[in-house]
């Protein structure tokens, strides 16, 4: 809050002043040609020029298909400039006639794109650039792949070539004020395609290699993932600003610790394989002392050490050691550098010498809570080299087995099955709804039977324009508390019986007394009678996120839906908008009611929140695509021999901090494909009546997103960690999770740590402790 009274410098005067007089640059991103980047570009026009403002256009493509060049509407087309280019008709800006018009914003298609030889510029971003230092506002298009430096990642990642040589600088989103993602799935971009709505010149050659489904995954994941990283920058800067320190929750950054030892390979590869897995980022540190020189065994495992991450793309940094003690060194470090999860060698002190000269694991344990700890084992000379499992492991199945009854019903049902699609956005007031509503319009005149089955508008106008003449089904009326509520109506959406529904708020709880006690569970009821479903959420709504969320807004979200229900969709959109553009909507009263507006934009709707919402989301989605996709990211990992299969135990008590260690082993079984446990050690012959609450809690939790519960009886304290491991053993557990120690120091010392108890139990293990 000090940044709002300090007085500014000559300089930053300047620089306001400077940006007071530019014009605006906003940049309509999509992952292919195809996407509709031309035709939300000439929507958002015609939106503007229905508020009033001065809006041409500048350059549209040509090859665009006549759905999209219908979007021109009443909009002015400034002529452009006609050359050939082997044999090829390209169009430049008409620099000269647009000075003439001066519009307020012009509409220019194609940013990657290269002027004539006699062009005063010789690029359109060059031009683009023009403009907007003479107060002219652009809004303009451009996929992923030009981006410089994007391609050569993109045609890796899909091993085949992508030929298009007009490109930007990488640096191009950040200089832009406002960048929109037109997420959109292979499936339907693979429709456009053989609808025609995808010009042939687009499929890059003859063969169309990069219109396949996986390379189109491809590309969407890489436009999620980049774009989520120039939104962390923005965030970094925010915070800093704003004087907040430690991780925003939004986004996972991996700190190994190493020495110049044979185990540093060892935890840089193992940390790399977290990092893919979660989608985080790699930091590599040694931690050293000023006057000792390498030993010339230390320096061979530096120079392998620095190539191993060289390869890997980390970031690697040597930190003098200036305070006393190490594990404070390492806390600070991290808490300057953002990180989440720092990752450990196991202890190779007995108990005995820990006693004498203390354990660093410990006491960096003891300086933060808010930081997880992922302890690795050393299973190389048992196991041999480790690495994570992409896929579960599983027995071939023998294609001329009979099915059983039980098998046949099941397959049947799958095909019987209606299709669900859900829009999902970062924050209230994206266009979910909206992009929802003009979906089902484009449906209804294609001859599908489409119906309204529940819609929320929040009276937004322009979502209620959007619902043309899509027949809505009416709401059942409910008597509760003596006040009539309205619920989806389930029973005469079947009756109905229409090919698609439209359900909005997909994780609402019903009213008490309703057949389903949650909205996706009706969902679920219509997709099994073999009706499709198109719905919306929010990524605050997704379970396992429910944490994350709560460190983002410090709201703890009630309604929730299991991440099962997503994962089972046959398709998730993004809905992206920018959070300046969010906020600019909310002020207009477009979101909320007037008197709603101020209390929201400065508690939810906070520009850092709406900044962390949306990396939040963008990386949600970029590992769902992942996942979907079998990962070709992470087959560029270095893998080695490793164990068929993880299997996770989630070590709980009857705290109110367990649901937070349950989502999160579920969120790391999740990614690597693993089976995992809830378990929890009864050491006391009777419960309260909040323990049993508390109990009946993370049971639920745990079935809700696909674990297995189970609970042990111990004769007393003392014997947990001995319960604990040999439920391990028998399990064949590869990673234990477990909390932050209660405990104080003192009551540390006179009773012990369960948590130092278990890591001194658990050497052959990893062990994940989750920060408070």
């Amino acid at each position: 809050m000090s940044q709002n009274f300090r007085r500014k410098t000559p300089d930053e005067i300047l620089q306001s002043i400077s940006t007071i007089k530019k014009g605006r640059l906003k940049i309509i991103l999509g992952a292919v040609s195809g996407s509709g980047k031309t035709y939300h570009l000439l929507l958002e026009g015609n939106e503007l020029k229905k508020r009033g403002i001065d809006v041409a256009a500048g350059v549209v493509s040509t090859l665009s298909s006549p759905k999209t060049l219908e979007q021109l509407g009443s909009l002015e087309v400034i002529p452009s400039i006609e050359w050939e280019d082997n044999g090829q008709v390209k169009h430049d800006l008409n620099m000269q006639e647009i000075y003439k018009r001066n519009p307020e914003v012009l509409l220019v298609d194609q940013l990657a794109h290269s002027n004539r030889p006699s062009a005063e510029n010789r690029t359109r971003l060059e031009e683009v650039k023009e403009l907007i230092n003479n107060k002219i506002s652009v809004i303009t298009t451009i996929n992923i792949y030009e981006l410089k430096g994007v391609k050569e990642v993109a045609e890796r990642l899909m091993k085949c070539p992508i030929y298009s040589s007009e490109f930007v600088p990488e640096d191009t989103l950040t200089v832009a004020d406002e960048v929109r993602l037109l997420d959109v799935t292979p499936e339907a971009i693979l429709k456009r395609l053989l609808e025609g709505n995808i010009e042939a010149s687009h499929q890059q050659n003859e063969q169309g290699q990069l219109y396949n489904k996986d390379n189109l995954a491809v590309l969407r994941e890489l436009s999620l993932r980049f774009l989520a990283g120039e939104v962390e920058e923005d965030l970094t800067e925010i915070r800093e600003q704003e004087g907040l320190v430690g991780p925003s929750g939004a986004t996972e950054r991996i700190l190994v610790c190493v020495q110049y030892n044979w185990n540093g390979s060892l935890l840089i590869r193992r940390g790399d394989q977290i990092a893919k897995r979660l989608g985080g980022e790699l930091l590599i540190a040694c931690f050293i002392v000023k006057q000792k020189n390498l030993t010339k065994e230390e320096d061979m495992f530096k120079k392998s050490m620095q190539k191993l991450i060289h390869k890997l793309k980390g970031k690697f940094e040597e930190v003098l050691i200036i305070k006393e003690d190490i594990a404070d060194e390492i806390v600070e470090y991290a808490m300057q550098h953002y990180i989440t999860r720092i990752t450990l060698g196991q202890s190779k002190r007995t108990r005995w010498e820990e006693i004498i000269h203390g354990s660093i694991i410990n006491r960096i344990l003891r300086k933060t809570k808010h930081i997880d700890i992922c302890i690795v084992a050393d299973r190389a000379q048992e196991h041999g080299e480790r690495v994570i499992t992409a896929i579960h492991s599983s027995k071939e199945k023998n294609s001329y087995r009979r099915l059983s009854p039980d098998e046949v019903k099941e397959k049947i049902q799958d095909v019987k099955r209606g299709t669900l699609k859900v829009y999902i956005g970062a924050a209230p007031g994206v266009g979910k709804t909206y992009t929802m509503l003009r979906e089902a319009n484009e449906l209804r005149k294609n001859g599908i039977d489409v119906v309204i089955g529940f819609l929320e508008t929040h009276g937004r106008h322009e979502t209620a324009e959007q619902v043309g003449s899509v027949v809505t089904v009416p709401r059942k009326q409910v008597r509760y508390k003596q006040v009539v509520l309205e619920e989806m109506d389930v029973a005469a959406i079947l009756g109905r019986n229409p090919e698609v529904v439209l359900v909005d708020e997909l994780a609402h709880t019903n009213v008490p007394g309703s057949e389903n006690q949650k909205r996706y569970q009706d969902v679920l009821d219509i997709l099994h009678s073999g009706i499709s479903v198109i719905s919306t959420m929010n990524i605050q709504h997704v379970e396992s996120l429910n944490d994350s969320v709560e460190q983002i807004t410090g709201v703890r979200v009630r309604e929730t839906i299991p991440d099962m229900v997503l994962q089972g969709a046959d398709e998730l959109e993004l809905i992206d908008i920018s959070p300046y553009a969010l906020r600019q909507r909310m002020t207009e009263g477009n979101i909320y009611a007037m008197d709603k507006i101020e209390q929201s934009l400065s508690h939810f709707f906070k520009i850092q929140n709406l900044i962390a919402l949306r990396e939040l989301a963008l990386r949600e989605l970029a590992d769902e695509v992942d996942e979907r996709l079998e990962s070709l990211v992470r087959k560029e990992g270095v893998r080695g021999l490793w164990r068929k299969e993880e299997v996770i135990f989630v070590c709980v008590n009857l705290r109110a901090d367990s649901e937070r260690l349950i989502r999160r082993g579920f969120r790391l079984a999740y990614r690597l494909k693993a089976k995992w446990f809830v378990v929890y050690v009864k050491n006391h012959p009777t419960l309260s009546e909040d323990e049993q609450l508390n109990l009946h809690k993370i049971r639920s939790l745990t079935e809700r997103l696909g674990g297995t519960f189970e609970q042990y009886a111990s004769a007393n304290r003392r014997l947990i960690i001995q319960e604990l491991t040999q439920q391990l053993v028998d399990k064949q557990a590869t990673q234990v999770i477990i909390g932050h120690s209660a405990r104080s120091r003192w009551q540390e010392i006179k009773q012990g740590s369960i948590v130092a108890r278990l890591l001194r139990e658990t050497r052959h293990l990893d062990v994940l402790v989750v920060a408070d």
